[in-house]
């Protein structure tokens, strides 16, 4: 760590730290609470998306207990192919959006499957998406608290580091420049008084 030079100029660069530092600590306090608000939001999102998936496979069970028959055999009927996941820029953060999902329904016969096949098709399709849509919530919750923690990190960094640092400072180097220059008033009386005194026995000695 570079000493602390006690001079006029350190003492306008440190005052130009500190105006910089108040400057930039309320758009980083903003920008922290906004990402905190984007986090609760997203940790939302995940347990609207998980409970949809619960639902639904609730929903598939009261529905269609039929399935519990092991005469069916309706494995590989609906399987996700594939989806495309966009970026979203949040409150300067990345984060993944689904943008869409396509699901591949297996060939089955009309005539040999019970009307009530189309229902659990429809059934699967939604859970597939909301699975998809809930792992992806996931993920946008982790990075969002990642962004708050560093965002949080830099915060603490100014309020209980910079800006007490740069205060510190300021005081001790006006402290010093102080009492340098009420010593220097000091030094200056002495001399002028010593000055008055040679000038004085002078005069006597002419006389």
């Amino acid at each position: 760590m570079a000493k602390l030079k006690l001079s006029k100029h350190a003492l306008h660069e440190q005052l130009e730290q500190l105006k910089l530092y108040q400057r930039l600590l309320p758009s980083l306090d903003l920008k922290r609470r906004q990402l905190t608000m984007e986090v609760k939001k997203a940790q939302e999102e995940f347990t609207t998306a998980q409970s949809a998936v619960d639902s639904l496979e609730t929903l598939i069970g009261e529905e269609l207990p039929m399935l519990a028959d092991e005469e069916f055999r309706l494995g590989g009927l609906v399987q996700l192919t594939s989806y495309k996941v966009i970026e979203q820029n949040v409150v300067g953060v990345k984060l993944p959006f689904l943008d869409s999902i396509e699901c591949d329904v297996a060939n089955y016969s009309l005539l040999a499957t019970p009307p009530w096949v189309d229902t659990l098709v429809q059934r699967l399709k939604d859970a597939t998406e909301q699975r998809l849509r809930a792992e992806i919530a996931g993920e946008r919750c982790n990075t969002l608290k990642i962004a708050v923690r560093r965002i949080t990190q830099r915060v603490n960094l100014f309020e209980k580091i910079l800006i007490p640092t740069a205060k510190q400072n300021i005081q001790k180097i006006r402290i010093f420049l102080g009492d340098a220059e009420r010593a220097n008033v000091v030094t200056s009386k002495l001399a002028k008084q010593k000055q008055q005194q040679q000038r004085e026995a002078e005069t006597e000695d002419v006389l």
